[in-house]
């Protein structure tokens, strides 16, 4: 008996010993640094990057990461990996961890898995220019705001190397806590987007609607030779040749006319002008004629117009002319010799090719090559697998329990600063809903404008609803767009120029720039007091 448990715990043993072997054999690189980065990454010796790479602990934990800091400069530094990995064969899992400690205002937190270099190529020339084959990670700076996911593909035709861009990607986590970033490429050509496990993303890598450009080309392209014909008509509306302007259509007639009708208002001081000398005011002391010119007073308003109609010479206002009618333009009819718009005839794509899945180059190295202008940004925990189980465990196990905890800190400290829990964990989920919605591909205009309005309310929580309601502002004035199409704004004009200027037509709107300068220039200069002749 006491034999058959001592094979029955040998087999258990065995079988384990056996899991445990087929589960490592799963990892294909995995970097924690624990221990210095120091004789097995290599940092670039190019001149550009003078950022400082440490060995640092994450900010409240025990567990350390390579740390970026200092701010406002370039990094990179590459790992090159002991055996190659194939990323054409089955499953493949690329993850990191990454922590923002001071935030991301401006900057890249992303890897580049790199293919095989060139003969003679060394990890200290490390730098941007460095081929790779996937880059992944967190990008954030003026209307930039994603996890990238790219990568780049040998056309076998032309042989060249094309960047295939994720669209419409997942934005990057706004907070300063320990995020886990995670592509999963399967064989069925599919990619997976997933941030702390969960799934932001998922896509085709043989699309046109997932990729731009599109990992297979066009069948056929505008053929680059084609020219329009010279006599090739593309106008849709010609002015009719047979008309003729009527006899009565004067041209000369001006918009406006004087009012024959008017009558000077009774009472109006001709002889008195609008402005006079301020009677008290006096000529300074320090006054020298040769030096500042001769003397006046300053002009006041002149307190007789004031209980009068009006002052100075009267004139009579003007008032549209009945007899206007403008530029005579013959009417248009349609084009008898119209074409249509010319297009070049289409020909074969000489780069075009299909394939049933992508021909990606194995991982060679991995390098973090960036530009920041935040320092604090952590990395850890990078993990190659061919296995998803395996990096949910990794997840589980490394990332999850520090996540945690500085969810729990972050608590204590929004309790500390008066906001109940129940509230902020409120705010948090109207925020995540708030980034879900900017990533709608038809905001994407307006993305950087709905994630500064984002930042402000996570800023400042008790203004919440506001923040609420100017972006649905912004998402109703996209909408409203879309189904009508934008108007011309109304131009703001004068009683004197209401009717004196011919209206615009829709071609001459301005850009909100060009608005800007001018109501900076309406109020830096001085307003004119409106005489009351011309009321």
């Amino acid at each position: 008996m006491e034999g058959k448990r001592l094979s029955l715990q040998f087999v258990l043993l065995l079988i384990a010993s056996v899991a445990s072997q087929l589960r490592a054999s799963d990892v294909l690189f995995y970097e924690p640094f624990d221990e210095t980065f120091e004789g097995r990454w290599i940092v670039s010796e190019k001149d550009d990057y003078t950022g400082v790479w440490k060995h640092a602990k994450s900010e409240g934990h025990d567990d350390y990461g390579l740390l970026v800091s200092e701010n406002a400069r370039k990094y990179a530094i590459v790992k090159v990996l002991d055996e190659p990995v194939n990323l054409k064969d089955g499953t493949v899992v690329l993850q990191f961890e990454n922590r923002l400690q001071n935030g991301l205002e401006c900057g890249g937190a992303y890897l580049k898995y790199l293919r095989p270099q060139e003969a003679g190529w060394k990890p200290k020339e490390f730098d941007n220019e460095s081929p790779y084959s996937i880059m992944f990670g967190p990008d954030k700076c003026g209307s930039t705001n994603k996890v990238h996911f790219i990568f780049k593909h040998k056309n076998p035709k032309s042989q060249e190397y094309i960047e295939h861009h994720l669209k419409y990607p997942p934005s990057v986590p706004s907070d300063k806590l320990s995020h886990v970033y995670t592509a999963i490429l399967k064989s069925d050509n599919e990619v997976q987007i997933l941030i702390d496990g969960e799934e932001k993303k998922k896509a085709n890598f043989l699309s046109a609607e997932d990729f731009e450009p599109p990992l297979i080309p066009a069948k056929t392209i505008p053929d680059p030779d084609d020219k329009k014909p010279e006599d090739w008509d593309e106008r849709a509306k010609i002015p009719d040749p047979n008309a003729v302007k009527p006899d009565d259509w004067d041209e000369d007639a001006p918009m406006e006319i004087e009012d024959e009708d008017a009558v000077k208002p009774e009472g109006w001081l001709d002889d008195e002008p609008e402005e006079i000398d301020d009677p008290e005011a006096t000529k300074p002391e320090d006054w020298d004629d040769e030096e500042d010119g001769e003397w006046e007073a300053p002009k006041i308003d002149n307190p007789k117009c004031e209980v009068a109609p009006g002052c100075g010479e009267w004139k009579r206002p003007t008032k549209r002319n009945p007899a206007y009618k403008g530029k005579w333009h013959a009417p248009l009819i349609d084009n008898p010799n119209y074409k249509g718009i010319w297009k070049p005839q289409e020909i074969p794509n000489p780069a075009y090719f299909e394939l049933d899945k992508p021909d990606f180059e194995n991982v060679a190295a991995i390098g973090i090559e960036i530009w920041t202008m935040q320092d604090g940004i952590l990395f850890d925990n990078i993990l190659i697998s061919s296995d998803e189980k395996v990096a949910e465990t990794y997840r589980e196990k490394k990332w999850k329990p520090k996540f945690e905890v500085e969810k729990e800190k972050q608590k204590a400290e929004e309790a500390a600063a008066g906001l109940s829990d129940g509230l902020s964990g409120l705010q948090k989920k109207v925020f995540d809903l708030l980034y879900k919605v900017a990533d709608i591909p038809f905001l994407d205009a307006y993305k950087l404008k709905i994630f500064d309005l984002i930042e402000k309310g996570e800023k400042q929580p008790n203004v919440t609803m506001g923040i609420l309601a100017s972006i649905l502002v912004v998402i109703l004035t996209v909408f409203f767009r879309l189904l009508f199409g934008r108007k011309k704004p109304a131009v703001k004009v004068s009683n004197k120029t209401k009717s004196t200027v011919p209206a615009e037509t829709a071609g001459n709107e301005g850009s909100s720039g060009e608005k800007e300068v001018e109501n900076e220039e309406d109020t830096a200069a001085p307003r004119r007091r409106a005489t009351r002749r011309e009321t």
